[in-house]
C-alpha cells in the first residue's frame, strides 16, 4: 500500500463526514434502485476507513461496520473499475472471503461499482449482491456505475452543504456585529447603492436628520426632505455639493462640511467623508460617508476668531482630526461589499473618536472582527487551493520565498524570528500563485507555533527527487506528536495543547496545493527539536 497515497484517501473521506453519520433519504432510494437494477435482493453503500468497512445503508439485509480486513469490496475498489464475478465461491479473489464462506453471508453474484472523487481517491463502493450465482450484462453494469456517480454527486452536496452552513453561521455573527456596531456609534454613516438610493442610516444619523433613510426618494431631492444646508446655514445643498453624490460620482469626498438643521432641533454642524464602493472586478456599488459631529469646534473656532494664538491651536486641532477622519474615510468605504470589511472600517472610523468604556468596546469588537476575518480568509484560501485554476510555469522558488519573507517580516520581527534560507532555492514548476500561499502558511505556522523557551528558527531548504524537487520548511517550535501527524492535515483540525488559536484549515490548504500539483507532503520531528514539513513539486 502507498502509504502516503492512503493518507490522502483518508483525508478526502474525512472531509465529506460520512462515516458514523445516518444516511439521508437520497441515499437510500439510489441504493435500493441500484438493487433493481441488478435484479438482487441486497445492495449496500460501503465506506472504506483505515480498518473498517462502514456500511452507511443497506437493501435487503441489515447493515453493520466490519474489519476492512473481511471486506470484498475493499480488496480491489482502488483500482477504479468496476468488478463483478457470477459466483464468488468459484473466484479466487473472494472464494476465501468471509462473506463468501458463510461466516458472514454466502455471497455469490456480487458486483461493486467504485466511489471515485474527482481528485482520483476511493472512498469505498456501491455493492450489489446474491446468495446465488448469476449474472450482470452490459447495460446494467453501465447503470451501476451512473448510480455511483450520483452517490458521488450527492456527497458533493452534502459536502458543500456544511461548508455553506458554517459559513452562514459566520456570515450572521458577521451582520449582528455590523447591526450592533451602527446602532452603538456616535459617528453618523449613510450609504447608497449605485443609482444614489439610501440603503443605511445608522442610529447617529436617524437622530440627527430626524428621519430614516428612505430608499424611494430620488436623490435630487435629499437636502430638502432631510434639511441639508451649506455652512451659511440658510442655503439649501445643491444636488452637486452633496457628500454623498459626491462620493460616488468622483470616487471620494473629504472634509466637507454642512449644516443639518432639523426642525426643533440644535443645528448639527458636520465634517463628512467618504468613498465611492467598487466590487473586486471593478462594478460600481454605491458610496459610504461617515459625519462627525463638529458643531462645538466651530462655535469654539468663531468665538475665538479674534486670538491669534487660539485660532492657531484650533486650526491645527481641526487638521489633525480631519486627517483622522480622512484615514478613517478611507478605511470604512475601502470596500463596503464585503459586509466584514465594513465592520473593520467602522472601528477605524472609532478608534480616534471614542475613549473610555466606548474605547474598551471597540478594542473587544476589532478583535471578534480579526478572528472572523481570520476564518473566512482560511476558508476563502482553502476554497481557492482546490478550485482556482492552476496556471504551471517555470518559477524562481527563492524569488516567491523573499516575497513571503517580505510579507510576514512584521510577524517576523513580532516574534524575533530567524527565517534562514542557506542555499539558493531551485528554479521548479508550479503555480506562483499558489506556491506563494504554500510556503507563506507553512512559515507562518512555524512562526506561530514557536516554542516560549528558545528562540524562535525557521530554514528552508530545497533537495533534488526523483523527478521532481522536495522542499523542506524546518522549525525547532513546539513540534508535532507522532499520532496527530497525519491528521494534521484534515480540514479544521487543531492540536488541543497548542496556542496561537489557530482554525485547522492551513495545511489543509497546503495539502490542497501540493495535490494539485501532483506532490506530496507530509510532517516529521525534526531532530533538533520541531517540526520539519516536507513536500514535493514534480518537473
Amino acid at each position: 500500500m502507498d502509504v502516503e497515497r492512503e493518507r490522502r484517501r483518508l483525508a478526502a473521506l474525512h472531509e465529506y463526514h460520512l462515516l458514523d453519520a445516518p444516511a439521508d433519504d437520497e441515499l437510500e432510494a439510489v441504493v435500493r434502485v441500484a438493487a433493481a437494477v441488478a435484479g438482487v435482493p441486497t445492495a449496500t453503500l460501503n465506506l472504506i476507513d483505515e480498518h473498517r468497512q462502514c456500511q452507511l445503508t443497506t437493501v435487503g439485509f441489515p447493515g453493520a461496520d466490519s474489519p476492512r480486513s473481511d471486506s470484498m469490496c475493499a480488496i480491489r475498489f482502488e483500482a477504479g473499475e468496476f468488478m463483478y464475478t457470477p459466483d464468488a465461491s468459484r473466484d479466487p479473489t473472494y472464494r476465501t472471503n468471509p462473506w463468501v464462506t458463510g461466516d458472514r453471508a454466502g455471497v455469490r453474484l456480487y458486483g461493486s461499482a467504485p466511489l471515485i472523487t474527482p481528485d482520483g481517491y476511493a472512498l469505498g463502493s456501491l455493492c450489489v449482491f446474491h446468495d446465488e450465482p448469476g449474472t450482470l450484462d452490459a447495460v446494467q453494469v453501465a447503470r451501476l456505475r451512473d448510480l455511483a456517480s450520483v452517490i458521488l454527486a450527492l456527497f458533493e452536496r452534502r459536502r458543500q452543504a456544511r461548508i455553506n452552513r458554517e459559513l452562514a453561521v459566520i456570515a450572521e455573527a458577521r451582520q449582528r456585529w455590523t447591526d450592533t456596531l451602527l446602532e452603538t456609534i456616535d459617528v453618523a454613516v449613510v450609504a447608497a447603492d449605485q443609482s444614489g438610493r439610501l440603503t443605511v442610516f445608522n442610529r447617529a444619523a436617524r437622530e440627527w436628520h430626524g428621519l430614516d433613510a428612505d430608499p424611494t426618494l430620488d436623490p435630487h431631492e435629499f437636502a430638502d426632505r432631510y434639511q441639508l444646508y451649506t455652512t451659511d446655514g440658510v442655503t439649501l445643498l445643491p444636488p452637486a455639493q452633496l457628500p454623498l453624490l459626491r462620493a460616488l460620482r468622483d470616487g471620494t469626498v473629504e472634509n466637507a462640511e454642512l449644516i443639518i438643521k432639523r426642525s426643533g432641533a440644535t443645528p448639527i454642524h458636520a465634517t463628512v467623508s467618504g468613498r465611492a464602493l467598487v466590487a473586486p472586478d471593478g462594478t460600481p456599488m454605491g458610496a459610504v460617508v461617515a459625519m462627525t459631529d463638529v458643531t462645538s469646534d466651530r462655535a469654539q473656532q468663531r468665538a475665538i476668531e479674534a486670538a491669534r494664538r487660539e485660532l492657531a491651536a484650533a486650526n491645527a486641532e481641526l487638521r489633525r482630526s480631519n486627517t483622522e477622519l480622512t484615514n478613517f474615510a478611507g478605511a470604512v468605504s475601502h470596500d463596503l461589499v464585503a459586509p466584514l470589511s465594513a465592520v473593520r472600517g467602522y472601528l477605524e472610523l472609532l478608534e480616534n473618536e471614542v475613549t473610555g468604556e466606548h474605547r474598551t468596546w471597540v478594542d473587544a469588537c476589532c478583535r471578534a472582527v480579526n478572528r472572523m476575518r481570520d476564518l473566512i480568509d482560511s476558508l476563502l484560501q482553502y476554497a481557492q487551493a482546490g478550485s482556482a485554476p492552476i496556471r504551471r510555469v517555470p518559477a524562481d522558488l527563492g524569488r516567491i520565498a523573499d516575497e513571503v519573507l517580505a510579507d510576514l517580516q512584521p510577524a517576523v520581527d513580532e516574534a524575533s524570528a530567524e527565517v534562514t534560507v542557506p542555499a539558493p532555492l531551485p528554479e521548479v514548476s508550479c503555480d506562483p500563485v499558489l506556491a506563494r500561499q504554500l510556503l507563506q502558511n507553512l512559515i507562518a505556522n512555524a512562526i506561530k507555533y514557536r516554542h516560549p523557551s528558545r528562540p524562535c528558527r525557521v530554514t528552508v531548504t530545497a533537495a533534488r527527487a526523483d523527478a521532481g524537487w522536495s522542499i523542506t520548511v524546518a522549525d525547532n517550535g513546539i513540534g508535532i506528536p507522532p499520532d496527530k501527524r497525519r491528521r494534521v492535515f484534515d480540514m479544521f483540525t487543531r492540536l488541543d495543547d497548542t496556542p496561537g488559536g489557530g482554525h485547522g484549515i492551513g495545511l489543509s490548504s497546503c495539502l490542497r496545493i501540493v495535490d494539485r500539483h501532483g506532490g506530496a507532503i507530509r510532517v516529521e520531528e525534526n531532530p533538533g527539536g520541531g517540526t520539519c514539513v516536507i513536500f514535493s513539486l514534480p518537473d
